[in-house]
C-alpha cells in the first residue's frame, strides 16, 4: 500500500536528524522480513494463474486471503487506517484500468483487455513486507503491453540503482526516466517507503526527480547502506500524471481516465552490499 507525500513526514525526527535517520536491519531481522515477503510471493503465484476474464476481484480476494492465513501470516492491508479515511475493507487492493492505487475488491467481473494493479502487504512474526504486479486480464491492446512492460522495467531500474554510498535520489532518477523515456508519466503523490518493523517507515522513496522543489531534498541525498530495507514502487500513467480522489474514500484515479500500472517490490540491502528482493 502506498503512501501520500506529505509535509510532515520530512519534519519527523524519524526522517531527519542530521545525517538522515532510517531504520536499519540486521541479516536476522531481513530473514524475518524475507518470511513475510515470501507468502506474497505465493500469492502472486496464485494470482497468476487465476486473473483471468470473468473473475472478480473479491474472488481473488478471498483466494490470497486465504492463502496469507494458510502460510501463518496477517493481512496488512485489512482494517488498516490512513488519515479520515475509514478502515481499508479487505486484503488485498485491487486497482482496474484508470484505477491507480487502493481499489476495493468488488463483484465486478474482469474483461478481456483489462489491466489490473494486486498490492498486497503481509505481517508475519511482527515484521512487514508490501509487494505489488500489474497484470493482463487475456489479451491486451499494443499500448497496455508497453506500458506493462514499462513499469516492471522502471521496478527494475529502481532497484538496480540501490546500491551502497549511492544517493537515495538515484532511484527515483532510474524510475523517472526509465518511465519517461517510453511516453509514459510518473504519479508523484504517492512514493516507496521504509518497510520492517512497519508497514510505512522512513525514508520515503519517490520514483521522480524534481529540481526546484524544496520538500524533500534532504531525505533525496541519504546515502544507501545495509542494512537498509525499502519498498520501491512506480505507478506509472499511460497519460498525463495527475490523479483525482473518489468520493468513497480510498481508490484512486488517473484524471484523464487513462490506464496506470503499479510495481513495486520489498528489497533489502544486506551485509556485503548486495541487494535481495525479499517479495519474489
Amino acid at each position: 500500500m502506498t503512501t501520500k507525500f506529505s509535509a510532515e513526514d520530512n519534519q519527523n525526527p524519524a526522517v531527519h536528524g542530521g545525517s538522515i535517520n532510517r531504520i536499519m536491519y540486521s541479516d536476522r531481522q531481513i530473514e524475518l522480513i524475507r518470511a513475510a515477503g515470501a507468502i506474497i510471493g505465493r500469492c502472486f503465484a496464485i494470482l497468476k494463474s487465476e486473473v483471468k476474464p470473468g473473475v472478480t476481484t473479491k474472488q481473488l480476494d478471498a483466494l490470497v486471503a486465504a492463502q496469507i492465513i494458510k502460510d501463518g501470516g496477517t493481512a496488512a492491508f485489512l482494517d488498516y487506517a490512513y488519515g479520515d479515511h475509514s478502515p481499508f475493507p479487505a486484503s488485498i487492493c485491487t486497482s482496474v484500468n484508470n484505477v491507480v492505487v487502493h481499489g476495493i475488491p468488488n463483484d465486478e467481473p474482469l474483461k478481456e483487455g483489462d489491466v489490473l494493479s494486486v498490492d498486497i502487504g503481509v505481517r508475519k512474526d511482527n515484521y512487514y513486507a508490501d509487494a505489488a504486479w500489474t497484470y493482463a486480464v487475456g489479451e491486451v491492446d499494443a499500448t497496455a503491453k508497453l506500458l506493462l512492460e514499462t513499469g516492471e522495467a522502471a521496478l527494475m531500474a529502481g532497484i538496480e540503482a540501490f546500491k551502497p554510498k549511492i544517493e537515495l535520489v538515484n532511484i527515483s532518477k532510474a524510475v523517472q526516466e526509465t518511465a519517461e523515456a517510453k511516453g509514459f508519466s510518473v504519479v508523484r503523490e504517492f512514493v516507496g517507503h521504509g518497510v520492517g518493523h512497519s508497514l510505512h517507515e522512513a525514508p520515503q522513496v519517490r520514483n521522480y526527480v524534481d529540481p526546484d522543489e524544496k520538500e524533500g531534498k534532504e531525505s533525496a541525498k541519504a546515502l544507501l547502506k545495509p542494512g537498509m530495507v525499502l519498498a520501491i514502487e512506480p505507478m506509472i500513467n499511460e497519460k498525463l500524471r495527475m490523479i483525482k480522489y473518489s468520493s468513497d474514500q480510498w481508490p484512486v484515479s488517473t484524471v484523464d481516465g487513462s490506464r496506470s500500472v503499479h510495481f513495486e517490490h520489498t528489497v533489502a540491502m544486506m551485509a556485503d552490499g548486495h541487494v535481495e528482493i525479499l517479495t519474489k
